[in-house]
Parts: structure tokens; C-alpha cells; sequence
């Protein structure tokens, strides 16, 4: 049974062994910390990834979290994103994704509360001169909607803003139901917008776009087919019977019950306009944070949410 997944530390689990595979896990209070290094091109095949640097945060409760924990998560994104900048240039945000679909809205609603400021350059309020790094952000749309591929209109506005790097946020698919809205992926690679879900459209990365492509994606939905394999193994768990010995009939039970009924259906919380709202916020304020390290987080705050 195949069941396609955007994050790396899910294909790091699927092909362990794998020689060129580097990982690391830490702890940061609540949040899980993990790293994945992609280093040769056997890796990359086996795990369906490009080579490159995925730094994983898991929280087990994102609609749940205190103030403090999701400031917390948010400064973790900043660290992890911080490192992947170049030094000095503009930054352009790219907010990936159909926004009139909630569950694919993610990177809309991140570029909402974006501090954007390169249109500020040389007309900065009063005590902001020279603190403010330029940040521009756009959220494209879909070829359904637009009738552009998104990367044909990424890589217009990066000639046109020559931006020193990109960060693309998008929707992920995942496949651990349990990965939904509790996991944020950030990664040096790019991004292929569509790919979970099978959607497969022209990539952003450093190659298509000529600049650094930093990717930031959190899971939203998985494949029906997993929920499916998640009640089969709880059953067999139920009857006493180990699921490591029941595998090739669980796969088989599975996709027979895929085939015969859920197809390539996808599946989201129904609580999921608040997880969006709540997840793109914690975004927001991490990318802010990376790209403003001379402003103080009280001043991205009253900045980012109130305007400029």
C-alpha cells in the first residue's frame, strides 16, 4: 500500500536504513525537534525526497496550546528558518494554495499577517530606520483559478522584485492522521506545490526561481486509505494479534476497502478553519521573528497585526 506523505521524517520512517540518511531528534519543552539530512542520491530515492535539510517541529496540540506554548512553537520556527536566510536582500513570502478551500488556504492566511516593508525603503517610521529588512509576500492562487501555473507566476515576480531568497508556505498531506496540525515542516529544498495530493505542478526552488527556496508546510490532511489502516490495526490490536506479523493482509484488507470504496478521497478535521486560523498565525509570527531579528517580538506583534 503506497500512501503519499510530504514530510521527510514519515519517509526517513518508511526507509529506515538507508545509507546518505542523517537524523537527530531534540527537545524543546512541549515541541519535538527533528532533523533530516537527505545527503546522497540513493536517499533521495528511497525516500522520495530531494537531498537537502528538513527540520521537523511537533507540538501534540496545536487548538489546545497556551499563549506561551505557541509563542514557544513560533520561536522554534524562527530558529529553524533563520539559519536558511542569506545575510543581507529582500525576502519575498510565498503563500501557496487555493484560499477559497479552507483546508488549502494555509499559505493565504500566513501572507495576511505578514509584516510586509519593502515598500517602506527610505520612508520608515520613526525609530524603525535601519531595522527593517525588506519583505514582500504574495499569494498566488491555483491554475484553476488563475489559469497560470503557480511557478510561472512565482518566477515573474521574482525577476521583477529580484527578492534574495523565497519562502513558500503550503499545505501539507501526511500520513499519520495524528500529524494533522501538529507538525511543521521546514526545509532548504523547495517546495512542490501540489505533490501530496498528488497534484504534481512545476516546482519552486533555487533551480526554477534562481534564488534560495526555503519551504515551510504543515500536514492537513491524509489519505482516507490511512484512517482506513489506522481502524484495522486498532481492530487487530483489539484481538490480541500484533500488527508487524498481519502487515501484508492489513495493506491488502486496506486497499481492497480503498478501491472498492474511499478511492483517493482526502481527509480533514471538521474543527479545521480554526486549526488553519491558529496554525497561520503561529506561522506568521515565526517567520516575522526570523525576518526582523532587529525589532523585539512585542514589535512584531503590535506591527504584523496591526499594520504598517
Amino acid at each position: 500500500m503506497q500512501i503519499r506523505t510530504d514530510l521527510a521524517m514519515e519517509s526517513r520512517a518508511l526507509a529506515e536504513g538507508t545509507a546518505g540518511v542523517m537524523s537527530r531528534t531534540y527537545r524543546r519543552g512541549s515541541i519535538e525537534e527533528i532533523h533530516v539530512a537527505i545527503e546522497t542520491e540513493e536517499a533521495e530515492k528511497a525516500l522520495g525526497k530531494p537531498r537537502g535539510e528538513y527540520v521537523t517541529l511537533c507540538h501534540p496540540r496545536i487548538l489546545g496550546a497556551e499563549a506561551e506554548e505557541r509563542r514557544a512553537l513560533s520561536r522554534a520556527v524562527a530558529d529553524a528558518v533563520r539559519p536558511l536566510l542569506p545575510p543581507f536582500g529582500d525576502v519575498m513570502v510565498v503563500g501557496l494554495g487555493n484560499r477559497h478551500v479552507t483546508a488549502d488556504a494555509l499559505g493565504s492566511r500566513v501572507v495576511e499577517s505578514m509584516m510586509v516593508t519593502r515598500h517602506l525603503k527610505g520612508t520608515e517610521p520613526e525609530g524603525l530606520q535601519g531595522r527593517l529588512r525588506g519583505v514582500c509576500a504574495i499569494a498566488p492562487g491555483v491554475l484553476g483559478v488563475t489559469g497560470m501555473e503557480t511557478a510561472e507566476i512565482v518566477k515573474g515576480t521574482v525577476e521583477k522584485a529580484r527578492p534574495a531568497a523565497v519562502i513558500a508556505i503550503d499545505a501539507l498531506a501526511a500520513r499519520e492522521s495524528g500529524r494533522i496540525c501538529t507538525t511543521v515542516q521546514i526545509t532548504d529544498t523547495g517546495i512542490q506545490p501540489g505533490s501530496g495530493v498528488g497534484n504534481h505542478r512545476r516546482g519552486l526552488t533555487r533551480e526554477t526561481l534562481g534564488v534560495p527556496v526555503i519551504a515551510v508546510g504543515v500536514p492537513m490532511v491524509v489519505y482516507a486509505a490511512v484512517i482506513a489502516r489506522d481502524a484495522l490495526t486498532l481492530l487487530l490490536s483489539d484481538m490480541g494479534l500484533a500488527e508487524e506479523e498481519h502487515a501484508p493482509a492489513l495493506d491488502a484488507l486496506t486497499d481492497k476497502v480503498v478501491k472498492t470504496g474511499l478511492g483517493e478521497m482526502v481527509v480533514t478535521p471538521r474543527e479545521v478553519d480554526e486549526l488553519v486560523g491558529r496554525v497561520a498565525m503561529i506561522l506568521a509570527d515565526g517567520l516575522n521573528m526570523a525576518l526582523q531579528p532587529r525589532l523585539s517580538e512585542e514589535e512584531i506583534r503590535i506591527l504584523s497585526h496591526d499594520g504598517m
